[in-house]
């Protein structure tokens, strides 16, 4: 009697780590998210006490999908690491993770490949492989949340640099003065990040009412503090016209880094994240003018800005994308 080859369907695992929270997450090649668990990080516990409570998990994951393969597990986590060597050196949202070793820890307790990247680079892999940059062989995803960072797509791979600070956009000084961001006034980051619009609007609205002149969406000096990017552009949305002009400020920067990225990169696309995927048609059609005046034309013809398209799912399938990326190219 001829012997039946049975071959199991490789699984992937996700795991994403945050600050506040993180998540593992079971999907296939087909990026399908078959099971996800979240847990608090509680980062005062220590990152020993963090990683014994994924690996927890892991394993019990594994005995539910006991007829599946365990191919590759994906790290995404915040910056600074070091992806080749598998290393997570200190991130500000993480104390105490100094010099982990991270890939090769899950690569021992569970005997497959363990691949690490930035939060930024792994989102930049899910909205290629399977969100708005799908179908590109070269795109720029950009954070745009509570920092402004990158993520690269160069000639249909991921170009993560020398030592895995390809991409750190936020840092590129486009004033003398103004919000700070990545630790420099007047930076990317500065004008196009939530916590830079922030500070924007908070300068804005307090010479305003020392002025004597009035706020809408914040009427007293008592609520200066209160204000933050969605209040703001929720300001704008109704038609507030101080909340306009902060919205406008940051288009134009938000224009004028474009410009720069699409005059050195040449990309197809542009994936443009959270504060921008939210209220695009407040930034749309401010930034295209700016766009109008200083990109070079013929770079500009060919290509496209567009809203990141996974939302609030990208962290889950920005893991995922990490442990499946390898196989895909």
């Amino acid at each position: 009697m001829a012997e039946i080859n049975q071959t199991q369907e490789d699984l992937y695992l996700g795991l994403d780590i945050g600050g506040s929270k993180c998540s593992v997450v079971v999907g296939d090649a087909s990026f399908s998210i078959k099971r996800k668990v979240v847990f608090d990080t509680r980062t005062e516990r220590g990152y020993q006490a963090i990683l014994y409570e994924f690996q927890k998990h892991i394993k019990s994951l594994l005995v539910d999908y006991s007829g599946y393969h365990l191919k590759r597990i994906g790290i995404s986590c915040g910056g600074p690491l070091d992806s080749k060597n598998g290393f997570i050196y200190s991130p500000p949202n993480l104390p105490g993770w100094d010099n982990v070793p991270i890939a090769r820890i899950f690569s021992d307790e569970f005997g497959v490949e363990t691949a690490l990247q930035n939060d930024a680079n792994a989102c930049a892999l899910a909205e290629w492989l399977m969100g708005a940059g799908k179908g590109t062989s070269n795109m720029i995803f950009l954070t745009f949340g509570t920092g402004m960072g990158a993520g690269l797509i160069l000639n249909g791979k991921l170009y993560s640099g020398t030592n895995d600070l390809g991409g750190e956009v936020g840092h590129i000084r486009l004033e003398k003065t103004g919000p700070i961001g990545f630790g420099k006034a007047g930076s990317f980051e500065g004008f196009c990040s939530g916590g830079g619009i922030a500070q924007l609007a908070k300068s804005i609205v307090s010479e305003r009412l020392k002025n004597n002149q009035s706020v809408g969406f914040c009427p007293s000096s008592e609520m200066i503090s209160e204000i933050d990017t969605k209040m703001v552009a929720l300001a704008a949305q109704a038609g507030d016209p101080v909340a306009k002009k902060i919205i406008r400020i940051s288009a134009d920067y938000l224009g004028q880094g474009l410009a720069i990225l699409i005059d050195i990169l040449n990309p197809e696309c542009i994936v443009i994240g959270s504060i921008y995927a939210r209220n695009e048609m407040l930034f749309k059609p401010l930034i295209e003018r700016v766009l109008q005046k200083e990109a070079i034309p013929s770079s500009l013809e060919v290509c496209r800005i567009k809203p990141a398209e996974l939302g609030d799912s990208i962290g889950d399938y920005a893991a995922l994308c990490v442990a499946i990326y390898e196989d895909k190219f």
